[in-house]
């Protein structure tokens, strides 16, 4: 498995949030619902969208943004809009004034401002993951606040679809929607990670690297074996003190340390399991005993295997870059 196919792995929306929703002007929708990632895309207008943390940037129908939280952000006609409507981490919505807010299904169409949708409306669709383990922590704390990838490179069969299959009301639409979300949202990483000074992390870039992209797909291959840096110095065919200098120096962290951030990564996504107990998934992990797992897991993560599986795991709040980033 390469250090790509591990990342992307991770997105995996389960029961996501998703909508249609109309806009008439003037509207302006703050979005306080904590979430960790969003993803939305205009089929009709142009919308602002304004975080807290990074610069405003305007869509378009085509663009894809992806929007890191749990920090705040705004949606809205233009940046100076007063504020409508917010949305808060019930996701249900709340008005703040006389507005007309119609509301006409859970996974569907929400017209904001006047009832009639007009020449001038528009429309945005919004897929929303509502896990931090859905995404990965890894993940998370290397994306950009706002990630834009513009109309023209962005896959446009797959908004079609998922612009069609939001409004309809059939067996296994929730698995469906889940799946084209994220079609959608690994389409615009893959982009980010490829594209020439975009910020992509470290420890992707690092897998071009004769000696150290060697280690990194082993790693990813089989995070359970007990690698160390002397075998992993072996398969790249170089000494052990230039392995572990030179993927310090590329990655950001010594070996044995990212391999022990995989692991726990990947327990973190195995605990969510229901018949996964502590013990397999150690085993599974690498981990001998489950209080080891649960040393490991504790010291990485603040909690333990089972107060993350109980729903105790903090708030990745803080993670990540302030700034929004558009891509070529």
């Amino acid at each position: 498995m390469d250090t790509l196919t591990g990342l992307l792995e991770g997105p995996k929306a389960r029961g996501a949030y998703l909508q249609k929703s109309v806009f008439n002007p003037p509207w302006s929708l703050r979005i306080e619902d904590r979430a960790p990632l969003s993803v939305m895309t205009p089929v009709r207008g142009t919308a602002w969208l304004v975080p807290d943390a990074g610069e405003p940037v305007l869509i378009g129908p085509g663009d894809v943004a992806v929007v890191r939280g749990p920090v705040p952000y705004t949606v809205a006609d233009a940046p100076g809009t007063p504020v409508q409507v917010t949305v808060g981490p019930d996701q249900r919505c709340s008005t703040g004034g006389g507005e007309d807010v119609t509301d006409t299904m859970a996974l569907g169409v929400r017209t904001w401002g006047a009832r009639a949708v007009d020449a001038g409306s528009v429309v945005l669709l919004s897929g929303t993951y509502q896990a931090p383990g859905e995404i990965g922590r890894r993940l998370l704390g290397a994306l950009p606040t706002v990630l834009v990838r513009p109309a023209g490179t962005a896959d446009a069969t797959l908004i079609t679809l998922l612009a069609a299959e939001v409004s309809r009301d059939e067996p296994g639409q929730a698995i469906v929607l889940d799946r084209l979300l994220d079609l959608l949202l690994i389409g615009v990483l893959r982009a980010w990670l490829a594209a020439p000074g975009s910020g992509a992390p470290a420890w992707y870039r690092a897998q071009a690297d004769p000696v150290v992209g060697v280690a990194l797909r082993l790693l990813h291959e089989n995070p359970a074996h007990g690698w160390t840096v002397e075998e992993l110095a072996h398969k790249a065919g170089v000494s052990r003190a230039s392995m572990a200098r030179r993927f310090t120096q590329l990655v950001g962290e010594p070996p044995v340390a990212y391999l022990t951030g995989c692991r726990i990564a990947l327990a973190a996504d195995l605990l969510r399991e229901p018949e996964a107990t502590i013990a397999t998934v150690a085993r599974r992990v690498g981990y001998g005993t489950p209080f080891a797992l649960s040393a490991a897991f504790k010291r990485v993560r603040g909690v333990s295997p089972q107060e993350y599986r109980t729903g105790a795991a903090p708030s990745p709040a803080g993670v990540g870059v302030g700034r929004t980033v558009v891509l070529p």
